[in-house]
C-alpha cells in the first residue's frame, strides 16, 4: 500500500513538475513583453484593481477548504452517495456566494475605485472596464472550486498539466494580440485574459461531469452536510481573511500611499515568488491527499511519517530555488525585465526568504487539516495578519518605505512557521516535539552547509559586467551546494539508498 501510494506520489508530482517548467518559461516570457507594452503604470493598474476583488473572494477560499477536504475524505471513505451530496451541496453554496459578492463589488468595490485608489486621471476608464471584467471573471472562478476539488481528490494531476501548457500558450498568442492594432492596451489585454480563463473553467467542468459521477450537479441542498462543511470551514474564515488583507489587501495599501509603479514591483516580486513555490506546491498537491486518505483510513502513524518526510523535502526543495534567487536577485530581475522597477529586488529578496518559513507553516498546517480542527488555527495564525496590516498602515503614515511591508510579513510567517503550527501540531494531532525537530535540525544543517560558497560565489561575482555570466555561476554553485547539502545532511543513509536503487533501476530500463 505504501509503495503503491508513494508511486501515485511520484508519477503526479512528475506531471506537475512537467507542467510547471513548460508554463514558468512561457510566462516569465510573457510577463516580460506584457510589462513592456503596457507599461509599468497600467501592469500597477491592473494589479491593484484585480486585487480589489480578489480581496472580497476570501469567503470562497475558506469555503473552498472545507469543499476540497469533504470530498478528499469521502473517496477515503468510498461513500458514493455522500460525494454525490457533498459536491452538489457545496457548488450550491458557491453559486450564493459568488452572486453576493458580484453585488458587494459592484457597489461598495466600485465606490472604493472611484474614492480611495491613486488611478491617473487618464487611465481611469480602462481602469474601471478592467474592474468590471475582473468581477465576471470572479463569478466564474467562484463557482469552479467544487471541480477543481474533485480533480485533486482524485489525483488527475495529468489533466492540470495539459491544460496549463494550453493556458501559457494561450497567453503567448495574447502577448502577440497585444502587438498589433490601434486597441487599448489594457483593456485589450483584461478581455482577452477574460475570455481565456472562462474558457479554461468550462473545459474543467466538462471533464469532470464525463469522468466523475459525483460531480453531475443536482440543485438538492443537504442542510445536515453543509453545516458540517459550513463548521469546518468557518474556522478558516478567519484565517483567509487575514490572507486575503496581507496579499490582495496590501497591494490595495500600497495604491493608496504609492504610485501605480510600485504596486507592479510588488506584483512583480509577487509572481516570481509564485514561480519559485511552484516547485513545492506541486509536492505537496501530490503527497496532501494521501495524507488524509491515510489519516481517513485511520493510519495515523502513516500519516504522520508521510508529513514529516514531505515537509523535509519541501524545505529542500523551496532552498533548492530561494538561495539563488535571492543572491542573483538584481541579475534574475535584469535578465527577465530589461528594466527593473525600483523597489523590486529588495521585495523579492524579502518574500523569497519568508517562503522558506511559509513551508513549515503550509506542512504543518496539513496535520491539523487532516484530523478536520481547525478551530485554535483559525483564531491564533490569522491573528498576526490581522495585527499586521494596521501596523503597516502606521507606518506608511509615518512616511516609512514601502519595504515595511514585507519586514512585517516575514516577521509573521517566521513565528508561524517556527513556533505557532509547531505547538498547534503537537497539541491537537499528538506529534511530539521530538517529530518536529526530526523536520528542524536537518533543515537547518542543509541551510548552514548551502550558504559558505553560495555567499562567496555572490561576493565574487555581484559586480561583474557580464550580467548573465554573474546569474549562472552564482545559481550554479548555489543550487550545487544545495543539493550536495540535501544527499549528505538531509538524507539519512536508508533514503539515499533508496534513492540510488531507483535511479539504477531506472537507468537499466533505458538500457
Amino acid at each position: 500500500m505504501a509503495e503503491t501510494n508513494n508511486k501515485t506520489i511520484a508519477k503526479n508530482t512528475i506531471l506537475l513538475y512537467f507542467r510547471m517548467i513548460v508554463t514558468m518559461v512561457i510566462s516569465l516570457y510573457t510577463s516580460r513583453v506584457v510589462l513592456q507594452i503596457l507599461g509599468v503604470e497600467d501592469y500597477g493598474i491592473y494589479q491593484a484593481v484585480g486585487g480589489i476583488v480578489g480581496f472580497m473572494a476570501f469567503i470562497n477560499n475558506a469555503l473552498a477548504t472545507g469543499s476540497s477536504r469533504f470530498l478528499t475524505f469521502g473517496l477515503g471513505e468510498g461513500n458514493q452517495e455522500k460525494l454525490k451530496r457533498i459536491f452538489s451541496t457545496t457548488l450550491t453554496a458557491h453559486i450564493i456566494l459568488a452572486v453576493i459578492i458580484v453585488l458587494i463589488a459592484e457597489t461598495i468595490g466600485l465606490w472604493f475605485l472611484y474614492n480611495k485608489l491613486i488611478i491617473p486621471s487618464e487611465r481611469f476608464d480602462a481602469a474601471l472596464y478592467t474592474y468590471h471584467l475582473s468581477i465576471l471573471t470572479a463569478f466564474f472562478t467562484l463557482t469552479q472550486v467544487p471541480y477543481n476539488a474533485t480533480i485533486i481528490a482524485h489525483e488527475k494531476m495529468n489533466v492540470y498539466a495539459y491544460v496549463s501548457i494550453v493556458d501559457a500558450v494561450s497567453k503567448l498568442l495574447i502577448v502577440y494580440a497585444l502587438t498589433i492594432g490601434g486597441f487599448d492596451k489594457l483593456k485589450l489585454y483584461a478581455t482577452l485574459l477574460c475570455l481565456l480563463q472562462v474558457g479554461i473553467i468550462i473545459y474543467y467542468r466538462f471533464y469532470c461531469i464525463h469522468r466523475f459521477q459525483e460531480s453531475h450537479f443536482n440543485f438538492g441542498f443537504d442542510k445536515k452536510l453543509f453545516r458540517e462543511i459550513a463548521g469546518f470551514s468557518g474556522w478558516s474564515l478567519f484565517a483567509n481573511g487575514s490572507i486575503a488583507l496581507n496579499n490582495q489587501g496590501v497591494l490595495l495599501l500600497l495604491n493608496m500611499f504609492f504610485s501605480p509603479a510600485v504596486v507592479a514591483a510588488r506584483a512583480i516580486s509577487i509572481q516570481v515568488n509564485m514561480h519559485a513555490n511552484q516547485l513545492v506546491t506541486n509536492f505537496q498537491t501530490a503527497a496532501n491527499p494521501q495524507i488524509v486518505k491515510l489519516y481517513a483510513a485511520k493510519n495515523y502513524e502513516g500519516s504522520k511519517q508521510l508529513l514529516l518526510q514531505t515537509t523535509r523535502f519541501s524545505y529542500y526543495l523551496m532552498l533548492l530555488v530561494s538561495l539563488p534567487v535571492c543572491l542573483a536577485a538584481q541579475q534574475l530581475l535584469q535578465l527577465w525585465l530589461g528594466i527593473v522597477p525600483e523597489y523590486t529586488v529588495v521585495f523579492l529578496q524579502l518574500i523569497i526568504i519568508q517562503s522558506l518559513f511559509q513551508v513549515f507553516d503550509t506542512s504543518f498546517y496539513r496535520a491539523l487539516y487532516a484530523k478536520g480542527q481547525l478551530r485554535e488555527n483559525a483564531l491564533i495564525s490569522p491573528t498576526l495578519g490581522f495585527i499586521q496590516f494596521p501596523i503597516v498602515y502606521v507606518l506608511f503614515k509615518f512616511g516609512c518605505s514601502p519595504v515595511a511591508l514585507s519586514w512585517a510579513s516575514l516577521a509573521a510567517f517566521a513565528l508561524l512557521g517556527l513556533i505557532i503550527k509547531p505547538i498547534l501540531t503537537i497539541r491537537i494531532v499528538d506529534y511530539t516535539w521530538k517529530d518536529i525537530f526530526s523536520v528542524f535540525i536537518p533543515c537547518i544543517k542543509v541551510t548552514l552547509a548551502s550558504l559558505p560558497f553560495s555567499i562567496l560565489a555572490y561576493y565574487w561575482f555581484k559586480n561583474s559586467n557580464n550580467t548573465l555570466q554573474s546569474f549562472c555561476v552564482i545559481s550554479a554553485i548555489s543550487v550545487l551546494s544545495v543539493l550536495c547539502s540535501s544527499w549528505y545532511l538531509g538524507m539519512e543513509g536508508p533514503m539515499r539508498e533508496k534513492v540510488v536503487e531507483m535511479l539504477k533501476k531506472k537507468i537499466g530500463r533505458q538500457q
